[in-house]
């Protein structure tokens, strides 16, 4: 394949997805759904290319309107950019104080982790009892909702490639329509809860009916709108900024490399000699993907920036610009290479993940996330459902419809419980690591694992973070209750 036939295929992914982006502004029941332009784009191609018009007879061939170099182009994107997303998560990051950290984080990394852990203890037994016995599906279906709802497309494509080493090439096509519907349930459900919590009371910033403006709606600024994308961190006469970033992405990206090639390499000289049947060697690090090691890699390198003093030329949002575009380019091309054959063919398995896993995280954020979270629990609630629905700006919208100006403390304890969630759930080291230990293992013993994790958070949250955001939520009641009378006796 000619270096020409890549780029020209680059360059027609780019048009689909200014194309999605147009239909996105002038259509409005797309607008009301707030569908990514990625996705719409993603869609389109699919649509065009060879699961769906090339089925059909016609002056296009068996590809549709398009060629064989393109779908093998796309068809490898999204393994690569999942790393370019993961290397950036944390560059550039500040850390917070620990006692202000502490004190938001406990409950909300409580029920990130319950919907994490949760959605695998779901998924493992139903493939355990239900998928594998009646469907006959392999047990590494039971990964499939974490790795596809709290992971979204990105981990979902990214692990496409350990799939198909372990015998699973359709995980990758359920996870990845998996995805769709955890994006697309994410933000009608979402927005859903969100009008019932401010019908009945739950929410404490938006009263009345939920709106957003026609701006809002078309995902586009005002013209007396201005937002900084990002902080110049370098003259352009020495090195472009957007080039400087790429530079240290792509250092992150190696680091992660030297890591997991050096795990795999001290896995070869120790435990992998051991076979568990005369055909499987016992390992883990070989099918474990790059993009977690990514994510390491970036965390080691932002260190190494604050310790000699140069953290301060690392801008974290052009370092958010560069996984926005790394994330819009790999949903546009996992969704156009989906094979809906293989989602057909496994509908039964698909529509019982589907199901459960909505029905899951609607019932933990409305059981639990009160329990645990005292005041403004339905606004830092909804950004943990989102995110455990499909992806971090799925959540990240909720929040900003619940509270869009950002005057409660969800926004803030969102971010830091993402430093401790981030390198473990939706497409960390337990995702990494899931399918590969299902393989050697079976589902029993990760479903053990993951319930004893489940419960842990669940327990913390009630028994332990529960009491101390009550005690706040009444010692805030007892101040409006005092701040009232005092108006009172004034005005008297």
């Amino acid at each position: 394949m000619s270096a020409n036939a890549i780029g020209f295929a680059l360059l027609i992914l780019g048009a689909a997805l200014l194309l999605g982006k147009v239909i996105r502004v002038k259509v409005g029941w797309i607008q009301s759904l707030f569908l990514p332009s990625s996705i719409i784009a993603g869609a389109l191609l699919l649509l065009l290319g060879p699961q769906v018009l090339g089925r059909f007879n016609g002056p296009w061939g068996e590809n549709g309107l398009f060629t064989e170099p393109m779908i093998t182009t796309w068809a490898a994107l999204p393994g690569l950019l999942i790393s370019v997303i993961f290397a950036t998560m944390f560059l550039g990051q500040d850390l917070p104080s620990p006692k202000r950290a502490a004190k938001l984080v406990g409950p909300q990394l409580s029920l990130g982790v319950a919907f994490g852990s949760g959605q695998y203890v779901i998924g493992l037994l139903l493939a355990a009892l239900v998928l594998v016995p009646i469907f006959a599906a392999s047990p590494m279906t039971g990964a499939l909702i974490e790795i596809a709802f709290e992971g979204g497309h990105g981990t979902a494509a990214g692990m496409r490639g350990v799939m198909e080493d372990l015998g699973f090439g359709d995980g990758a096509d359920l996870a990845v329509g998996l995805a769709t519907v955890g994006i697309v349930g994410g933000v009608i459900i979402g927005i859903g809860l969100i009008n019932w919590g401010v019908r009945t009371g739950k929410t404490e910033i938006l009263k009345g009916d939920v709106k957003m403006s026609v701006a809002e709606q078309k995902g586009l600024f005002r013209a007396d709108e201005h937002y900084s994308a990002g902080k110049m961190t370098s003259r352009p006469s020495s090195v472009e900024p957007l080039s400087l970033h790429m530079a240290i992405m792509a250092v992150a990206v190696l680091i992660g490399w030297l890591i997991l090639e050096g795990l795999r390499w001290i896995e070869q000289m120790t435990y992998a000699s051991v076979m568990l049947d005369d055909t499987t060697p016992l390992e883990i690090f070989a099918y474990v993907p790059l993009f977690p090691m990514a994510l390491l890699g970036g965390v080691i390198l932002q260190l190494i920036a604050r310790a000699v003093g140069a953290d301060h030329y690392i801008d974290h949002q052009i370092m958010l610009r560069i996984q926005g575009w790394a994330l819009d380019f790999l949903i546009v091309s996992a969704i156009a290479t989906l094979s809906l054959q293989a989602v057909g063919d496994n509908l039964a398995t698909f529509a019982i993940l589907a199901v459960a896993g909505i029905t899951f995280n609607v019932f933990i954020f409305l059981w639990l996330a009160p329990r645990i979270i005292g005041r403004y629990w339905f606004e830092r609630g909804i950004g943990d459902f989102g995110q455990s629905m499909g992806v971090t700006a799925t959540g990240l919208i909720l929040m900003r419809v619940v509270d869009p100006e950002g005057e409660s403390p969800a926004f803030e304890a969102f971010g830091y419980k993402q430093l401790l969630f981030e390198p473990f759930f939706g497409g960390g080291m337990v995702t990494a690591l899931a399918i590969p230990v299902i393989y050697l293992t079976g589902p029993w013993p990760l479903f053990f694992v993951m319930l004893v994790v489940f419960l842990i958070a669940v327990l913390s949250g009630l028994l332990y973070f529960r009491p101390r955001e009550m005690k706040d939520r009444e010692a805030h009641t007892q101040e409006l209750a005092q701040q009232k009378k005092a108006e009172g006796e004034a005005t008297t």
